[in-house]
């Protein structure tokens, strides 16, 4: 019973932390309640108080109850008020630190030693007083600022803030101190800011004009500052605007008639391309089957031209005649075209993929587009080996992965004898691993519209000989058209292409989210199962689970051995809930989650000898109880 009492309180933590808000609210479990409750955790550790390590602990709004928390005030469950003031605080407050707190009146730290920029209030619309006065931060003062309609004051005195004053027009700001900083050029001349006195601006030897008490110079006057620059040329360009939208109106209209007969022509042509290009598919699917299954080679002699491959790099080891007298075995289907394991004599085993469905494009285009793949390098990424260009032929090759991949290492051979155990620590290092990766990728992305890997999946994980995880197929959608990248690809089932008919790096960010919940559950996701596998929609299916105080069931029971895991499991299911945000905006940026899942600790020890052989299948047998009688659905078909 020791490891029974042990997890359950470990669980019964996360859901009277996590989860039960939401039922004291009635609010959804990725509501804002949950994101108000990771800030204000977040924020608490920024500053790392003794004082405020104790006493923000628990629940910090419920509904009908007084506010346990220092310096916290609430109303109807959310966070109204944080009032810190006086405190001696350190410590660096991040830019994004209030991003959740969309609920936030005032806000008042004055009078610490917090250092950092002026923080982002983008998000913070209600916000009427906000007093940093006193501290340390420096930098220019936000543009963010200019957003909040309600501001009623505005104390920044006595930091060590720079650059000029943006031109603050809120009718309602009434107070406002920016003195003892080190500011400079011209106060802009906004009503509000020349309706104020000199003392809001006093001692910034850099600052001039009025109501200032410093005349400006020649070279100053005229000195403004981005948003008083962007708002000149608004004005100048406004009417050129305005005749171009008139321009565009009528356009539209002469053209209105051929344009709905083009679209209709349009619309049939692509579905009998895709009708085509399905039944090309299938048969090309047959084909590739007979061939695994004989044994033949990967390409028929005198298909291709005969040029030489292109390696990415200087180890050139073989040749394409290597290559074509290799025998393959058929490793499947994918979206992008057929994968073949090579094995040539005395040279290395190398997977082939032969691509399919690409957009038209030249060989100079295709080897461009190669060659931006190729340039990716990272200890977590299945690097390109070499590629093949023809008329007849388009190959990838890539070195050969020894043990598989994430999606037959999760769901392989379950309740087989013959079966290895998955442990948490190894699964611990996947999540790790691929969110390095993708880390890499979005900070070497070249357009912010767009999503870098955009196919992450488990069965595009891959594990070395040396259990190193390696991510494959990315960067891979700019060679295929689009509207077959929106069938075949993972970040096209994300909620804001479904709603929207967009992709983004936080389209990445889902799919992650989906990755992880795989990995902790041990359930085949539905939005990336393979042809033919039915799936869980296990976004929808988890957020259930912890509101109907199911939680204990949501873990993988080949995880659950060790009772000093539970609180690494519940951190990455936070971590995974997140990511699988129904807003893009709401999701974490994956710096933010790389630097949150490489602070899990791992468990020192993972052996089953502090366990009986009873409580393992107790667990068990709890999991597939509580999953039968959820009822939870499936979505089958091919994905």
């Amino acid at each position: 019973m020791e490891f029974s009492l042990i997890l359950k309180a470990s669980l019964l933590v996360f859901l009277f932390s996590l989860q039960k808000q939401d039922v004291v609210l009635s609010a959804p479990l990725d509501g804002n309640f949950l994101k108000e409750s990771f800030a204000v955790n977040a924020l608490r550790d920024s500053f790392n108080d003794p004082f405020l390590n104790g006493n923000w602990s628990g629940i910090q709004c419920q509904i009908g109850q007084s506010v346990p928390w220092f310096g916290i005030e609430c109303l109807n469950g959310r966070i109204t008020a944080i009032l810190l003031e006086n405190m001696l605080l350190k410590g660096l407050v991040s830019d994004d630190a209030f991003f959740n707190f969309t609920e936030l009146i005032q806000l008042s730290l004055r009078n610490n030693s917090i250092s950092g920029e002026v923080m982002n209030f983008t998000y913070n619309p209600k916000l009427q007083k906000i007093d940093l006065s006193y501290n340390k931060l420096s930098g220019p003062i936000s543009a963010s600022l200019l957003s909040l309609n309600s501001l009623e004051s505005l104390q920044l005195q006595n930091n060590n803030l720079t650059g000029t004053i943006p031109p603050f027009y809120q009718p309602r700001l009434v107070e406002f101190n920016v003195s003892g900083n080190r500011l400079d050029g011209e106060i802009p001349r906004t009503p509000v800011l020349q309706s104020l006195n000199s003392d809001s601006y006093s001692n910034n030897p850099e600052l001039c004009g009025p109501p200032s008490d410093n005349p400006c110079k020649a070279s100053d006057i005229g000195k403004k500052n981005s948003c008083e620059i962007l708002s000149d040329f608004a004005f100048m360009f406004l009417l050129f605007d305005i005749v171009g939208l008139i321009a565009v109106v009528i356009v539209l209209i002469v053209y209105y008639k051929k344009y709905k007969k083009l679209n209709s022509m349009m619309s049939e042509k692509n579905v009998k391309e895709l009708e085509e290009i399905e039944l090309a598919t299938e048969d090309e699917a047959g084909e590739e089957h007979d061939m695994a299954a004989s044994g033949e080679q990967i390409i028929v002699a005198g298909a291709c031209d005969k040029k030489n491959l292109t390696f990415t790099d200087d180890e050139e080891s073989f040749e394409l005649d290597d290559l074509l007298k290799a025998s393959a075995e058929g490793l499947g289907m994918g979206i992008f075209g057929n994968t073949y394991k090579a094995m040539m004599k005395g040279k290395p085993v190398v997977v082939v993929k032969r691509l399919r469905d690409l957009k038209p494009m030249s060989d100079e285009e295709f080897a461009k587009q190669l060659g931006v793949i190729a340039a990716q390098k990272h200890p977590n990424l299945l690097s390109l080996l070499a590629y093949y260009c023809s008329k007849e032929e388009k190959l990838m090759i890539y070195k050969y992965a020894e043990k598989g991949n994430l999606f037959n290492r999760v769901h392989a051979s379950k309740g087989s004898d013959q079966r290895i155990r998955f442990k948490w620590t190894a699964r611990l290092s996947v999540a790790r691993g691929v969110a390095r990766a993708l880390d890499h990728l979005h900070l070497t992305a070249t357009s912010q519209n767009d999503a870098p890997h955009g196919n992450l999946k488990s069965s595009n994980v891959l594990l070395d000989e040396n259990e190193r995880v390696l991510v494959s197929d990315y960067g891979l959608n700019s060679l295929i058209a689009l509207p077959i990248a929106a069938q075949r690809m993972v970040c096209y089932r994300s909620p804001e292409y479904q709603a929207a008919k967009k992709v983004s790096k936080k389209s990445d960010i889902w799919s992650y989210g989906c990755l992880i919940l795989e990995l902790l559950t041990g359930k085949v996701s539905a939005y990336s199962a393979p042809s033919g596998v039915s799936g869980d929609d296990l976004c929808s299916w988890v957020h259930r689970a912890v509101r109907e105080e199911w939680t204990a069931e949501i873990f993988d029971s080949e995880i659950t051995m060790n009772g000093n895991a539970a609180p690494g499991m519940l951190k990455l299911l936070q971590i995974a809930i997140r990511c699988c945000d129904v807003s893009p905006d709401k999701r974490p940026e994956i710096r933010e989650v790389v630097r949150e899942v490489e602070n899990i600790k791992h468990v020192e020890s993972e052996d089953e000898d502090d366990f009986s052989l009873d409580q393992s299948d107790d667990w068990s047998t709890s999991a597939s109880a509580s999953a039968s009688a959820s009822g939870t659905g499936t979505v089958g078909g091919e994905q």
